[in-house]
């Protein structure tokens, strides 16, 4: 296993699929007792999705991109020679190939257009994003610095005939800046504080789920219980009433039968001498 091989595979895969399989990848060299290599797996960054656009074009058609970066090379040339006629048409040029090169790419959202847009532009810009660019290891425009790792010459894609790629190959694998240790290790020590943080804040939040969970269930078996209680005494009212109007009913009859026997007795009593 070897980083330039990790890194094409991770940056050439599905977007979707990047951070499991970079850590899967930094698992495997870990354990083939490569730390080193685990760590600078690790501190791959995640494409944007303009970023991966960019990457898979590096694959599928590569020519465009090298045109675009060679371009950016002749702009450079023709600025430092004050050369205003080749820097005009130079300067078209480069605008109809990002617009050709736009034109051929799947349909995407507004934002994530003006992104790939950008991205191109800076290919032409910057002969370190270029060099990125045609190796199909962009992670996004403004942060490049953790590809320093990066042979690049050895990744970027076959020429094809007719096209003027070589002096992009010669020009792909810009200077390794100078690190920052001191940056470095206080960003490592801010990335642990911060996942410290959030590991803090998702067991408060599961604690409090568990709470939540458990009032719900409560609150749930009781209002089981009232419904329960509210239909019996629905059942008990309407077995009460039903009594109550047989109850009426044999009233009204047994007073019926009452002023009838009591009339026939005061006449009776009536007609005795």
């Amino acid at each position: 296993m070897d980083f330039d091989t990790v890194a094409g595979e991770l940056y050439g895969g599905d977007l979707a699929e990047f951070i499991s399989a970079r850590n899967a990848a930094a698992k495997a060299a870990k354990a083939e007792g490569d730390a080193d290599l685990a760590a600078k797996i690790k501190e791959l960054r995640k494409p944007t999705t303009a970023a991966a656009i960019v990457n898979r074009l590096a694959r599928d058609d590569p020519d465009q991109l090298r045109e675009l970066a060679e371009l950016g090379d002749e702009l450079r040339d023709a600025h430092t020679r004050l050369a205003g006629d080749d820097l005009r048409a130079l300067t078209r040029r480069r605008g109809e190939l990002v617009r050709q090169i736009m034109h051929g790419l799947p349909s995407m959202s507004d934002s994530v257009s003006r992104e790939v847009e950008a991205t191109l532009e800076a290919v032409a810009a910057d002969p370190d994003v270029a060099a990125l660019a045609v190796a199909g290891r962009l992670t996004s425009v403004a942060h490049q610095d953790t590809d320093q790792w990066f042979t690049l010459a050895a990744s970027v894609p076959p020429a094809t005939a007719g096209k003027r790629p070589q002096k992009l190959v010669d020009k792909a694998e810009p200077a390794r800046p100078k690190r920052d240790h001191k940056r470095e290790e206080r960003e490592r020590a801010e990335a642990r504080a911060e996942r410290e943080r959030l590991r803090k804040e998702a067991a408060e939040l599961a604690k409090e789920r568990a709470v939540a969970e458990r009032d719900l269930v409560r609150t749930e078996r009781a209002a089981e219980q009232a419904t329960a209680r509210v239909e019996d005494l629905r059942t008990r009212l309407a077995e009460a009433e039903e009594r109550a109007e047989r109850a009426t009913a044999e009233f009204k009859d047994a007073k019926e039968t009452f002023d009838r026997i009591d009339q026939a007795a005061r006449k009776a009593a009536d007609a005795a001498p």
